[in-house]
């Protein structure tokens, strides 16, 4: 687990198109190797997605630097491929950007 006091953890939604989630899961199980680096120098870790398959609603979670560089990410020519690749499963912005909505958190167990 990251350091809490150097890092923070944060979970959004984003939304599959119905049928795509078998495609989804198997794209994510080859996820390319400059991506994971790219996610990881900008300081994600510990990164999940989970499905609600009666949704198709994408949850996910992970924890990141507090001195994280998420915000450069979309300009990234890796990420922006990855989005490219990834628009005709998900709803996206018209750049391919996942469409994706906070959640804020109300519990908390350690």
């Amino acid at each position: 687990m990251p350091d809490p006091a150097n890092s923070e953890k944060i979970a959004f939604t984003m939304k599959l198109l119905p049928g795509k989630a078998a495609e989804y899961e198997r794209r994510h199980d080859a996820i390319w190797p400059e991506l994971v680096a790219l996610l990881r120098d900008a300081g994600i870790s510990d990164y999940s997605i989970y499905l609600d398959e009666t949704s198709d609603t994408l949850f996910a979670v992970l924890w990141r630097r507090k001195d994280h560089g998420m915000a450069a990410l979309p300009q990234h020519p890796v990420m922006r491929k990855w989005w490219d690749y990834m628009a005709d499963l998900m709803l996206v912005k018209p750049d391919h950007e996942p469409v994706t909505a906070p959640l804020h958190q109300v519990f908390h167990l350690d």
